[in-house]
């Protein structure tokens, strides 16, 4: 059978002093995608619905990848001094990535900022910054930017739990944003200690959707986390059976 090919969305920076307009992609995306057996094609930042759409119909698979914060007014909500906004032309063109995946059902993996927007399109909901609207939690990335680590429970009888195991496992943290109410059409598949949202996933069984607050391709990354994109793979290529199958 031919390999599923799977859209990854790059990350943009605009020009300013002494740079040049460009995108990127953290190699852990793509490299992670071909050695769970898939094609990775990077998209730039298409605006344009109809472009955008003519991409993803050729997709077997979407990563919705992470990055800097989503803008808190396109959301309804008063900015903050701890939000980095993604340049517009990266949210535009992510956010018209995601609803065309989602109109779809194209098999994805919404990771990070990804999984936020993917909440967001589907009619969930945001907090802003976790310190300020949950000062109870525990932290969720390290202040200093350095390597941050914490334990997740993962949900009985869900996606999740097929993909990892049933339990605990320790994954990597770098956000201070996070889901406060789970789109309509998706269910909360892992937790962290102090209840903030770590991973949702679609409950409609014949689609294969999950969001994860963690990031699976970093180099802090698991052995366990490339099982999720070798789930994305399986469903992308048409064995939703297998997508989500333990070894």
């Amino acid at each position: 059978m031919q390999k599923p090919i799977i859209g990854l969305n790059s990350d943009f920076r605009p020009a300013a002093k002494e740079r040049t307009p460009h995108s990127f992609i953290h190699a852990g995306y793509y490299d992670s995608v071909l050695a769970a057996g898939g094609i990775p094609v990077v998209l730039p930042p298409i605006t344009k619905e109809v472009d955008m759409k003519r991409v993803v119909e050729q997709l077997d698979g979407v990563i919705l990848t992470g990055g800097l914060d989503l803008d808190p007014k396109r959301m309804g909500l008063a900015s903050h001094p701890a939000v980095r906004v993604m340049p517009p032309r990266r949210e535009d063109s992510d956010r018209l990535l995601c609803k065309l995946a989602v109109d779809l059902h194209k098999p994805m993996l919404a990771i990070s900022v990804g999984m936020q927007l993917l909440n967001v399109h589907c009619g969930g909901t945001l907090y802003l910054h976790l310190p300020e609207d949950l000062p109870r939690s525990l932290p969720h990335r390290d202040p200093l930017g350095g390597s941050h680590r914490h334990a997740v429970t993962i949900q009985p009888k869900t996606r999740l739990e097929r993909i990892y195991g049933e339990g605990e496992i320790r994954v990597n943290s770098h956000h201070h944003q996070a889901v406060r109410k789970p789109a309509p059409g998706f269910t909360v598949s892992a937790k962290a200690p102090d209840g903030v949202v770590e991973a949702v996933e679609a409950e409609d069984r014949e689609w294969f959707c999950l969001g994860l607050q963690w990031n699976p391709e970093a180099e802090t990354a698991s052995a366990l986390d490339m099982q999720v994109f070798e789930a994305l793979i399986a469903a992308s290529s048409g064995k939703l059976e297998l997508a989500g199958s333990r070894r």
